[in-house]
């Protein structure tokens, strides 16, 4: 999860001077803040928030934003972690889940030094921050998920190609590819992203020679052409307008010198840019 940008994010949406937040640790009752941004001394760095403890560990169980207009004296919460919320001198502060199918993944948390209700701009506006880690989060455990399912065994030697193209087998191979295309450009994390194109290069049937080498968003057309999505199809799955990707289609068939769509995909299977 990007938590330092998505505490950047909450400070700018929401004006509060101090954001910090974590992730609920694997297989455990508990999240750890890990980032902190607009914070005055490293009192809550490393905190372990135990599941129904404290604000945070109340929005962890409860799985819905919660919030207090005076740390120190609120009767809402318990009052665990009163020691490092107080070093760093805050008062009104709240907690917002960040939830995937049901799942608490982590905490934002955003602070005011001094003892004020926060009011609902302020607590939408952080709710807004939440739900596009959420989304983000979602795409990266569909490409995850993706991985697994379709990660092949890289094929060598001139007969690994033989016969490929063929059977519904490969249909799913094809489909796979043009899914792990489409999700790429999506995913934040760079190693993961990394991986998933790795995986595509898997997929393919070899290297391009460099006169047949598409650009990124070309091939990723191609792909989803290939797996048999029609233009407006493509377009939803890659996040883009009809026209750009009439637009990219058009540019790869110059390149590969063909003069159909279908023509087009059959020239990138024999380069090897498609399986």
């Amino acid at each position: 999860m990007e938590m330092r940008g998505a505490l950047a994010r909450l400070r700018r949406a929401t004006g509060l001077p101090v954001a910090f937040g974590g992730l609920v640790e694997p297989g455990r009752r508990r999240m750890r803040i890990s980032e902190l941004n607009g914070a005055a001394t490293p009192a809550l760095r490393g905190l372990a928030v135990t599941s129904g403890n404290g604000l945070g560990g109340k929005a962890v169980a409860l799985a819905r934003p919660c919030a207090v207009t005076d740390y120190s004296l609120s009767r809402q919460i318990s009052h665990e972690y009163d020691t490092a919320v107080a070093a760093e001198g805050l008062r009104s502060v709240l907690a917002i889940p960040v939830v995937v199918r049901r799942r608490v993944r982590g905490v934002l948390y955003g602070a005011l030094r001094t003892a004020q209700p926060l009011g609902d701009r302020t607590l939408n506006a952080a709710v807004d921050v939440a739900r596009d880690i959420e989304q983000t989060l979602a795409v990266e455990d569909e490409a995850r998920g993706l991985l697994a399912a379709a990660r092949p065994e890289p094929r060598t030697g001139p007969a690994a190609g033989a016969g490929a193209g063929a059977g519904a087998g490969w249909e799913q191979v094809r489909e796979a590819h043009a899914a792990l295309r489409a999700l790429a450009p999506r995913i934040a994390d760079p190693l993961l992203r990394a991986e998933l194109l790795q995986a595509c290069g898997l997929l393919t049937r070899g290297t391009p020679p460099p006169a047949v080498a598409l650009a990124p968003r070309e091939l990723d057309v191609l792909a989803c052409v290939a797996a048999g999505a029609t233009n407006a199809a493509a377009a939803e799955r890659l996040g883009l307008r009809p026209e750009t990707v009439k637009g990219y289609l058009g540019s790869a068939m110059r390149k590969l010198g063909a003069h159909t769509r279908g023509e087009a995909v059959v020239a990138a299977r024999r380069a090897g840019l498609l399986p």
